[in-house]
């Protein structure tokens, strides 16, 4: 693979194998980025998808776009981050990703869960608020899960759980058993998820409506009335491919009827 410098590479297509270049000093040709705590960043520079840090800096494992976030911004202050931005169509399981999981199975004290990746992930009764070994958690064979990874890596079973570090279980669970699941693409999904995201305001003008997302491309909704739901489902599946004047157009005839 080649080798380059990560902050002119930004835009740019990488590919698997590629090392981008994260220079000791900030001397060395005017960057100033360090793996890992520094004076000159509030916090540590992030490896998000599609990198591995390596010896000299962060080598690229999958084709894609070079992206970067800088310290301080949306995200707060942890710092930078730089990502590979792809078109995969499988998700990979991520340490700390939010995923919508199906039930599979219930062997024992583990459910298996299909997260749409190569593999089924596991998650233990226990892994619920307030669940005990008496107080087991109602959890049933095609129930939609919402938890978060935290063992995710290619040597290992994925393994999820729907408590955060405080054993609070902050939004993860069983999702109810009425609304729509529906799929979409794993681009959409972080566009959808940024910050200030347009597309859900204007939604969120039109109808009220309950929505969960899911960072392996799975979206669950569930608004007043059936066709309001689908009516935010095609929305949802279409904006991918449409102009901001496009949906405004297409909101506005529907706020109309």
């Amino acid at each position: 693979g080649g080798r380059g410098s990560a902050r002119r590479g930004v835009g740019q297509v990488v590919l698997p194998g590629d090392v981008l270049l994260l220079p000791a000093h900030p001397e060395a040709d005017g960057e100033r980025l360090w793996l890992g705590p520094g004076a000159a960043l509030p916090g540590r520079l992030l490896c998000g998808p599609g990198l591995r840090s390596c010896g000299a800096g962060l080598l690229v494992t999958k084709c894609g776009l070079l992206r970067h976030r800088q310290p301080g911004g949306a995200g707060g202050g942890s710092g930078g981050a730089y990502w590979v931005d792809s078109q995969q169509k499988r998700y990979v399981p991520v340490k700390g990703d939010h995923v919508i999981g199906i039930v599979t199975i219930k062997a024992g004290d583990i459910f298996k869960l299909d997260v749409g990746g190569s593999e089924q992930a596991s998650l233990s009764y226990l892994a619920f608020e307030g669940a005990t070994k008496r107080n087991r958690p109602n959890v049933q064979v095609g129930d939609l899960i919402y938890g978060q990874f935290i063992v995710a890596n290619k040597d290992m079973e994925p393994e999820m759980v729907c408590i955060d570090s405080s054993g609070r279980a902050n939004g993860m669970g069983v999702i109810g058993h009425e609304g729509l699941l529906f799929k979409v693409s794993l681009g959409l999904i972080r566009k959808l998820l940024a910050p200030n995201c347009e597309i859900i305001q204007e939604l969120g003008q039109l109808y009220p409506f309950e929505i969960v997302f899911g960072m392996n491309g799975r979206i669950w909704v569930k608004a007043k009335t059936i066709q309001q739901t689908l009516i935010v489902a095609n929305i949802l599946e279409a904006c991918e491919h449409m102009t901001a004047e496009q949906r405004t157009q297409a909101l506005a005839k529907l706020s109309e009827r």
